[in-house]
């Protein structure tokens, strides 16, 4: 059996997160994104642990200060020791696969999307843990750069990502889409790689990763971000986007189950820079889906969507405004540990 890169609805050990502080881009608003983590572990803590990152005593000691004094039981939370430039888990993390009665995690090469930011110490974060001994599965590394939020399988051997984001020439300029086929193929067990052309959002670092665009919700449901206001300046790209959801299949040549989940009113920074402000950065953890909402009209719609298409599990949501500050949410600052992965 060959190693298949899990979807995010398998079953799963912990949550992988890194504590913001003051080295961090979070510097300048410290206190608002510590209580946006408080409220995050302390949802994900009822379903399951996580593994917190920090790269010292003190500020480990200062985490535990707070996620107690948020009444978070501590005994689920496993600090993990390692200097990092910044928390976006979802791109500097483990990527696991399950290959017969075994896991393997790929380490992938990260330089800030692309050279937009000093990357150094996220490059070598994996590895960093790795070495604590802190995972039960075996390590491949690779020399290619290539970030958890620009790829979402369905677990059936189907893979979503975005040219706009792996074709750059500031990643990997000597790859194809062939060359990316052959990759997905060997590393996560990956039979069809589907590239979305279209869609974007202003504030967006990443190049369009399609994990603000375009999400698996099962093999046979893909939730979309979408927008109705014609007078939006995302209106054109994201119709773009539906447009071209619609012409794809699944591997039984039927039409995707397709839920748009329309954007929140225009979100900005203190500069007046729009902000990427998007339902797709929702998480999927044992029994439940924390769901990124703004204090926006359409929270409610985007909740309720997605409950349609996660029977069975909470719909948590959780306030991003916070978040998107730095141009994600929270699926950018997490990255799920499979069952069977960590060593508790």
């Amino acid at each position: 059996m060959t190693c298949r890169l899990l979807p995010e609805w398998s079953a799963q050990d912990a949550v992988l997160l890194a504590w913001p502080h003051a080295g961090t881009d979070w510097k300048d608003n410290l206190a608002d994104i510590h209580a946006v983590y408080c409220e995050l572990i302390r949802h994900i803590t009822r379903f399951q642990h996580v593994v917190l990152a920090v790269p010292s005593s003190d500020i480990q000691g200062n985490a535990q200060q707070q996620l107690l004094a948020a009444n978070i039981p501590i005994n689920k939370i496993h600090f993990a020791q390692s200097p990092y430039n910044d928390t976006w888990l979802r791109d500097t993390g483990p990527i696991t696969c399950a290959e017969a009665n075994k896991l393997v995690m790929h380490d992938f090469r990260f330089n800030g999307w692309g050279g937009k930011f000093d990357a150094q110490l996220d490059d070598a974060l994996v590895t960093q843990l790795h070495e604590q001994n802190i995972f039960t599965a075996e390590l491949h590394s690779h020399p290619i750069y290539l970030e958890g939020g620009s790829i979402d399988v369905d677990g059936t051997g189907t893979l979503l990502t975005t040219s706009r984001c792996l074709l750059t020439t500031t990643r990997n300029p000597s790859m194809s889409r062939d060359a990316y086929a052959l990759l997905f193929k060997k590393a996560f067990d990956i039979d069809r790689v589907i590239w979305i052309e279209n869609g974007e959002l202003l504030g967006d670092d990443t190049d369009s990763h399609i994990d603000m665009l375009a999400r698996f919700c099962d093999p046979q449901t893909i939730a979309y971000t979408a927008c109705r206001n014609q007078n939006d300046i995302h209106f054109p790209s994201l119709q773009q986007l539906e447009n071209e959801l619609k012409t794809l299949r699944q591997n039984t040549g039927e039409p995707y189950n397709l839920v748009p989940l329309y954007i929140p009113a225009a979100q900005y920074d203190e500069d007046g820079e729009r902000l990427p402000a998007s339902y797709a950065n929702f998480l999927v953890i044992n029994q439940a889906v924390l769901v990124p909402v703004y204090n926006d009209e359409m929270d409610k719609d985007a909740c309720a969507k997605l409950m349609a298409c996660f029977p069975g599990r909470e719909i948590i949501p959780i306030r991003a405004n916070a978040i998107i500050q730095q141009g994600g949410s929270l699926h950018c600052l997490t990255m799920q540990l499979p069952a069977g992965s960590v060593r508790f």
